[in-house]
C-alpha cells in the first residue's frame, strides 16, 4: 500500500509579479508525498486561477479518493498515471503533483535520477530564461538590471506595452523573448512583428487568445519569429492543432498532468518538426527538479520559478547564468 501526506503552501515572490492575467504576490501550490517501503517522493501543482485551480479544490478531490490511491500497488509510473488519470479525469494539476511525486519515488527506488531511467545523455542544455512581470518601464529595467541573465522572458499585455521593450534594448544586448499571453488582437500582432523584429525578440509567446487558429495561422505565415503555444497547448491532445498555427509548443507539466504525458507530448512535437519548450508556473525548487529532466530534450526552457520566489537555499539544482545543473 502507498502512504500519502498532503501539504499546501504559499510562497512570496521577491517582486509582485503581473501578466495579462493578473497580479500575485505570493504563490500558492499542493506538496503530495507518497511513501512505498520506506521511500518517498515529492509532487508539486501550483494553483493557478484562470484554469479555475485552487489548492482547496485539490485537496478536497485527493481526500474524496484517499482510500483508492493508497490501496494501489507498485507498479511502473507510467501505469500509475494512467490509474490517476482515471481517477481525477478533470482535474490535470492534482495528478501532475501525483505523478511528479510517484516519479520522484520510483527513481530513488532505482537509486538513479529521472533523467538516468531515460538514458539520456546531460548535453546540449538550453539556458534558462529570466522572467520581467510587467511594470512600468522603469521598474521593468530596474528588475532586469538587478539580474544580469543571458535570456529574459518579458511578460506583455498590450501592443503599447513595445515601448517597454524599446527601452530594455537600449539597456541589454541580452536575448530577449516576449509572453503576451493571449493578450494580443490579430491585428496588434501583425502591426508589432515588423517592429519585433527590429529589436531581434527571439520568439513570442502565445500572441492571440488560446482559441483563435484561424488567426494564429495567418499570423504564423507572416512572422519570421518562431511562435509558441502556451494557453493553446495545454494536453497531448492540443499538439497536432497546434502545427498549422504555432511553430512551437511550450509544456507545463502542472497543466498537461505530469512528467509522463510530457514525455509523449515531446515525442509527438518533434514527429512534427515542432520546437519544444518548456515552461513553469513558478513552481518551487521540486517542481523545477522534474522540468530540469527534461532539459536535454528542449529546445527552450523557462524554469526560472526558484529565482523569482523568496524560496530557502537549494539542494539540489544550481542557477549560475542561465545554466542549470545539478548540485
Amino acid at each position: 500500500m502507498l502512504q500519502i501526506k498532503y501539504k499546501s503552501i504559499s510562497t512570496e515572490f521577491h517582486h509582485p509579479f503581473t501578466t495579462a492575467h493578473g497580479l500575485k504576490t505570493h504563490q500558492p501550490a499542493l506538496l503530495v508525498a507518497i511513501t512505498f517501503n520506506g521511500l518517498t517522493g515529492i509532487g508539486e501543482a501550483p494553483a493557478i486561477h484562470y484554469y479555475n485551480v485552487s489548492v482547496e479544490s485539490m485537496i478536497e478531490e485527493l481526500l474524496q479518493k484517499m482510500p483508492i490511491l493508497c490501496r494501489y500497488s507498485y507498479t511502473e509510473p507510467d501505469r500509475f498515471w494512467h490509474f490517476c488519470h482515471h481517477l481525477f479525469p478533470t482535474n490535470h494539476f492534482l495528478v501532475c503533483a501525483l505523478d511528479m511525486a510517484y516519479w520522484n519515488m520510483y527513481a530513488l527506488m532505482k537509486r538513479k535520477k529521472i533523467i538516468e531511467l531515460w538514458n539520456t545523455p546531460w548535453e546540449n542544455c538550453p539556458l534558462t530564461d529570466y522572467t520581467i512581470g510587467l511594470d512600468t518601464p522603469e521598474m521593468m529595467i530596474e528588475k532586469m538590471n538587478e539580474k544580469p541573465w543571458p535570456i529574459y522572458k518579458v511578460k506583455l499585455a498590450e501592443k503599447n506595452d513595445l515601448a517597454i521593450l524599446n527601452k530594455m534594448r537600449t539597456e541589454t544586448d541580452a536575448i530577449i523573448r516576449i509572453d503576451a499571453n493571449a493578450a494580443w488582437s490579430l491585428e496588434d500582432a501583425l502591426t508589432l512583428l515588423p517592429e519585433l523584429e527590429k529589436l531581434n525578440i527571439e520568439l513570442i509567446e502565445q500572441p492571440l487568445a488560446k482559441d483563435n487558429w484561424e488567426g494564429m495561422k495567418i499570423l504564423k505565415e507572416k512572422s519570421t519569429i518562431p511562435l509558441i503555444a502556451d494557453e493553446s497547448c495545454v494536453t497531448e491532445a492540443d499538439v497536432e492543432k497546434c502545427y498549422e498555427g504555432f511553430h512551437g509548443i511550450n509544456i507545463k507539466l502542472t497543466k498537461c498532468s505530469g512528467i509522463t504525458p510530457a514525455k509523449r507530448m515531446i515525442e509527438h512535437a518533434k514527429k512534427l518538426n515542432l520546437k519544444v519548450m518548456m515552461g513553469c508556473m513558478n513552481e518551487t525548487e521540486i517542481g523545477s527538479v522534474a522540468i530540469a529532466n527534461f532539459l536535454p530534450q528542449l529546445d527552450y526552457v523557462d524554469m526560472d520559478g526558484p529565482l523569482l520566489l523568496k524560496v530557502p537555499e537549494l539542494t539540489q539544482l544550481k542557477y549560475e547564468y542561465g545554466v542549470v545543473s545539478w548540485l
